[in-house]
C-alpha cells in the first residue's frame, strides 16, 4: 500500500489539482448558516456538513438572519458548554417566531447524548442528527419542510465519510484539518465521547493521502490529522497492507516539503517510538504533540480509567524528549474529579512543574449524564474547591508558559504565515513548529499568507512570540 500511495502522490503532482468546490453562497438556491462548539472534530463535522447540503442547493452564508436552515453542532464535553447551545437557541426561536418558515437543528454529541428529549424540551428544533447520520440530513430536511420533527441518532461502526471532501467554512486558506478516524475506544470514566460518537474506526488512507493531496494543490500548506486517538489509527486495505499511525504520517508528510503536518489527540498509552521516531525523521511533520495526562495521581488516573500510572505518562515525556528535544508539549488537565484527595491535587501540581507544558486545557471536573463515573462514583468535591484547586493549576501553568514563551527570545523559527495580525494589519501572524504564535511586521512585503518566513524572537508574552524576518 505504500508504495501504492507514494504512486498516486506523484501521479497527482504530474496531473491536474482536484477542483475546488463552488464556495460562493449565491450561486445557490438556498442558505444554511452553521455554528460549531467545542472540539476540532466537530468543526471538521460541520465542513462535511456543508458539503452535503451543497450538493442539495444549500450555499453557507456567515449571516444567520439571511439562512433557511440554521445548525448547532454541538458538544457535550462539559454542562457549561450544553448550556451555552440551549442559551443560543432562544435567540434562534426569537427569529424562527418571525420567520417560521425556518428550519433549525441540533447536530453533534449533544443532539446524541439527549436524543428525542431535544424535541421535546427544545420546541423550536426540527432536526436532531447524531454525529454519524449527516448522509441523511437532505431526507430529514424533507420531512421537515413538510411539518414533521426528524431525528437520526443512529451509532454507526463504518461510517468515516472518507468519500465527502468537507467545504472549508471560514478557512484562511492555508491550514485545514483532515478528519482520519472516528469514535473511541478507550471508555475514560469522566468522558461522555464513546457513548456520541460510537467505537474506533479509522478511515482509508488513500482517501486521507488524496484530501492532503487536494489542499496542498488548492494552496493549503498545513494539515492537521484529526481523531480522537489518532495513535491507535489502524487501517487494512482490500489486499490486507497495513497502515499505522507512523506510517500514515509519513504518506502524509511525502505530498510535499512544503506541506506542514500536525495531529490532535494523542493518548499516552498508544504514542509509539515509531510515530515519534517518523516525527523526528521528516522536518515538515511539527514537532508538537498534545498529550493529555487529566491527572497527576495514579489513583486517579486509575478511577478515570486512563490505563497508564504517573510514573507511565512521565516516562513518555522523558522519551519524546529524547527523540526530539525541541518537541512543544501541551496537555489537558482536570481538578477535582471524585474522591480526590488534597495531596492527589498537589500531585497534579508536581506533575507539572516536571514536565513544564509550554500550553494547557485545564477544566474543574463536570460530571456528565451516562458516563461511567456518574454511574460508579459519587461526585463528591465542593465546587469551591473544584474552583480554588483550577485556580492553582491555572497559575502554575501561566508561570511555565510564560517562561517557556521568554525561553524563545533570541531564538530563530521559520514560520508558517497564517494571516494578518488579528491587533494590526501591518503584521503578519504565523505558527511555529512548535505550534507557537509568532507575531513579526510584514517588512517590505516580499513574503505573503501561505509562505514561510525565518522569525528572529524579540520579545514575548505567555501566548505570543513577537520579532522580526531575518
Amino acid at each position: 500500500m505504500a508504495e501504492t500511495l507514494l504512486k498516486d502522490i506523484n501521479d497527482v503532482r504530474q496531473g491536474e489539482a482536484y477542483a475546488p468546490f463552488a464556495e460562493d453562497p449565491n450561486t445557490y438556491g438556498k442558505k444554511f448558516y452553521i455554528e460549531s462548539y467545542g472540539c476540532q472534530m466537530n468543526f471538521s463535522d460541520s465542513e462535511v456538513v456543508a458539503a452535503i447540503l451543497n450538493e442539495e442547493g444549500y450555499g453557507a452564508t456567515r449571516n444567520f438572519e439571511d439562512a433557511d436552515l440554521i445548525l448547532l453542532n454541538t458538544c457535550s464535553i462539559r454542562e457549561k458548554a450544553e448550556q451555552t447551545v440551549r442559551n443560543r437557541l432562544q435567540t434562534f426561536r426569537k427569529l424562527k417566531d418571525r420567520q417560521p418558515g425556518i428550519l433549525i437543528g441540533v447536530l453533534g454529541c449533544m443532539a446524541e447524548r439527549l436524543k428525542a428529549k431535544f424535541l421535546e424540551e427544545e420546541k423550536l428544533v426540527d432536526l436532531v442528527v447524531g454525529p454519524d447520520a449527516y448522509r441523511s440530513l437532505p431526507g430529514l430536511i424533507t420531512e421537515a419542510e413538510g411539518g414533521q420533527k426528524s431525528v437520526n441518532v443512529l451509532l454507526s461502526r463504518e461510517e468515516t465519510y472518507a468519500d465527502i471532501a468537507p467545504i472549508r467554512l471560514d478557512s484562511n486558506g492555508v491550514t485545514a484539518f483532515v478528519s482520519i478516524m472516528r469514535g473511541c475506544n478507550n471508555m475514560c470514566t469522566f468522558c461522555v465521547v464513546p457513548f456520541t460518537r460510537g467505537r474506533e474506526r479509522s478511515r482509508d488512507a488513500h482517501s486521507i493521502v488524496n484530501e492532503c493531496l487536494d489542499l496542498f494543490a488548492r494552496g493549503y500548506r498545513e494539515v492537521t490529522l484529526l481523531g480522537q486517538n489518532v495513535d491507535s489509527y489502524y487501517y487494512m486495505g482490500p489486499a490486507g497492507e497495513e497502515v499505522t499511525f507512523g506510517r500514515l504520517l509519513a504518506l502524509v508528510a511525502h505530498v510535499s516539503p512544503l506541506l506542514r503536518v500536525r495531529f490532535s489527540t494523542s493518548h499516552p498509552k498508544d504514542i509509539t517510538d515509531d510515530v515519534l521516531l517518523t516525527m523526528a525523521k521528516y522536518a515538515n511533520i511539527c514537532k508538537y504533540i498534545h498529550l493529555p495526562v487529566q491527572s497527576g495521581n495514579t489513583r486517579i488516573l486509575q478511577l478515570m480509567n486512563r490505563t497508564y500510572t504517573r510514573e507511565w505518562y512521565l516516562s513518555k515525556i522523558n522519551r519524546i524528549r529524547q527523540i526530539m528535544p525541541d518537541c512543544g508539549l501541551s496537555t489537558d488537565v482536570i481538578s477535582g474529579f471524585c474522591t480526590e484527595t488534597e495531596e492527589e491535587h498537589q500531585d497534579t501540581l508536581s506533575l507539572m512543574e516536571v514536565t513544564r507544558f509550554d500550553m494547557a486545557y485545564m477544566f474543574s471536573y463536570s460530571e456528565r449524564p451516562g458516563t461511567l463515573a456518574a454511574r460508579r462514583y459519587q461526585d463528591d468535591i465542593d465546587e469551591p474547591t473544584k474552583r480554588r484547586r483550577l485556580e492553582e493549576i491555572i497559575k502554575l501553568q501561566n508561570n511555565h508558559s510564560r517562561k517557556s514563551y521568554t525561553d524563545d527570545i533570541g531564538k530563530v523559527f521559520e514560520v508558517l504565515i497564517e494571516g494578518d495580525s488579528k491587533r494590526s494589519s501591518n503584521d503578519w501572524c504565523g505558527r511555529n513548529s512548535q505550534n507557537k504564535m509568532v507575531v513579526f511586521p510584514k517588512g517590505n512585503g516580499n513574503l505573503q499568507k501561505g509562505e514561510y518566513g525565518h522569525v528572529k524572537i524579540n520579545t514575548a508574552t505567555s501566548a505570543t512570540l513577537i520579532g522580526e524576518m531575518i
